[in-house]
């Protein structure tokens, strides 16, 4: 039986752990070739592994996404090995929380950077092969946090919000090059995100709410990725709400 997305070519950010690691593993497993990026080049070549091992084919790219020189480096050089490029996860991200009065204001550049400028790197970096190509599927990777705020969380919900405004200005940029825009937005899922939160009470305060709480895996975000990248060519899955039944905000 021919898998549906034979022929196709992804390329997805933060792909070494979480949801971008899922990701790369269930595109794969429906045929696409995969490029992988991340900083980790040990976790990247132990996931190549793991797609090869299952007959899949996928390519390793360290970088930064917040490197603008890195970023085209990456789609040039998937361009030249794969041939094309068909799908695009923009899924890198950092979830920096703490309250904004006394915070690292570190973690804001850094958030900033990666969440926002990244993910707008690596989409001008793709778009002229998409556009070429006349297709492509963009998939940006929001948040519950990109339509609700709370204290906390503020600089982190400016992130995603930027996320979902951009997807649909550039869904409206692009649609007449048949070039399809999702952004999903997850609520919790057991991934290392919340590992990186260096603001202690931050922190804490969210790894106690996620003890009351049966997360998210990451394997539902890239099944909801699969659902949307795998529809007929003239349905355009703009967005995806996907909370645990126990999240309540």
């Amino acid at each position: 039986m021919a898998k549906r997305l034979e022929g196709k070519v992804a390329l997805i950010t933060g792909a070494s752990s979480g949801i971008g690691e899922a990701t790369a593993l269930a595109l794969a497993a429906e045929g696409a070739q995969v490029a992988v990026v991340a900083r980790r080049a040990d976790r990247l070549q132990e996931l190549v592994k793991r797609i090869h091992e299952q007959d899949g084919t996928a390519v390793p790219v360290v970088a930064d996404v917040a490197d603008e020189k890195q970023v085209q480096n990456v789609v040039n050089h998937v361009k030249g090995k794969l041939g094309r490029i068909d799908i695009l996860v923009n899924n890198a991200g950092l979830m920096l929380l703490g309250l904004i009065d006394g915070a690292n204001t570190e973690d804001w550049r850094r958030m900033v950077d990666v969440n926002i400028m990244g993910l707008l790197y690596t989409t001008h970096s793709v778009l002229p092969i998409m556009k070429e190509q006349k297709s492509g599927h963009i998939i940006n990777i929001s948040s519950v946090a990109g339509r609700t705020a709370r204290a906390g969380s503020g600089v982190y919900n400016v992130t995603k919000w930027g996320v979902v405004a951009l997807s649909e200005a550039l869904r409206q940029e692009v649609y007449k090059d048949h070039i399809r825009v999702s952004v999903i937005e997850p609520g919790a899922v057991a991934t290392e995100l919340t590992e990186h939160i260096t603001d202690e009470e931050a922190k804490k305060k969210q790894a106690e709410w996620l003890q009351g709480i049966t997360p998210l895996e990451s394997e539902d975000i890239a099944n909801a990725i699969v659902y949307a990248v795998v529809q007929p060519e003239r349905v355009n899955v703009n967005e995806i709400l996907i909370r645990p039944i126990e999240q309540d905000r």
